[in-house]
């Protein structure tokens, strides 16, 4: 039979691999070969926008709605005015002549007279008005010469790039000023290919 001895040493071993399985993986005494897991995201699924603008840019505001600086029907207020178009009725995207002239435009932007459409040449100093007054600028998209006489379109022989539109009050008349603008640069303090057509001059009573 075995000594009572031996059966406590045994006891004893038992004990101390038992405490030694119990060992926390944070103590100073626990070693693992295992490697470490490591833990990400699962991809987004293909139909969830991400939101990382380096990916996939977000989608822009929309441009402000451009307003017109004149709509109606205006007639002639000088000699160029008659030669060029006539009595005109401006619209969102047209003018009309009385004599046939007509433009498709898009409207660039709102300006203000102290603005170059060439370098050193403003606004306010062409078209006669106060450095911070609005002005319109349309690119013309077509033209049609005035019927009759098509030598008295606005830029001659030459198709129209730009018109600048301004409105201003005299008494109890609205009074519209058009200035024509034909080259291959947009009117701007930077352009170099920009030259100045006819200016011409509208009223209507307010």
């Amino acid at each position: 039979m075995t000594s009572r001895p031996i059966r406590l040493l045994f006891v004893a071993l038992a004990a101390t691999g038992l405490a030694a399985c119990q060992e926390l993986p944070g103590s100073p005494a626990h070693t693992s070969t295992t490697a470490p897991v490591v833990v990400t995201a699962a991809p987004a699924p293909a139909d969830v926008p991400s939101h990382d603008p380096q990916l996939r840019p977000g989608s822009r505001a929309a441009p402000p709605m451009l307003h017109p600086v004149a709509l109606g029907l205006f007639e002639t207020g000088n000699p160029i005015a008659e030669s060029v178009t006539g009595r005109i009725t401006i619209e969102g995207s047209r003018i009309v002549g009385e004599n046939g002239a007509e433009f498709i435009t898009e409207r660039i932007a709102i300006l203000r007279g102290g603005n170059e459409f060439l370098p050193g040449q403003r606004y306010a100093d062409a078209m006669m008005i106060g450095t911070e007054h609005p002005v319109e600028l349309r690119r013309v998209v077509s033209e049609t010469w005035p019927t009759r006489t098509p030598g008295n379109a606005i830029c001659r022989d030459m198709k129209t790039g730009y018109l600048a539109i301004t409105k201003i009050a005299e008494g109890d008349h609205d009074v519209v000023r058009l200035m024509g603008l034909r080259g291959q640069d947009m009117p701007a303090p930077s352009a170099a290919d920009v030259t100045v057509c006819a200016s011409s001059s509208y009223y209507a009573r307010r």
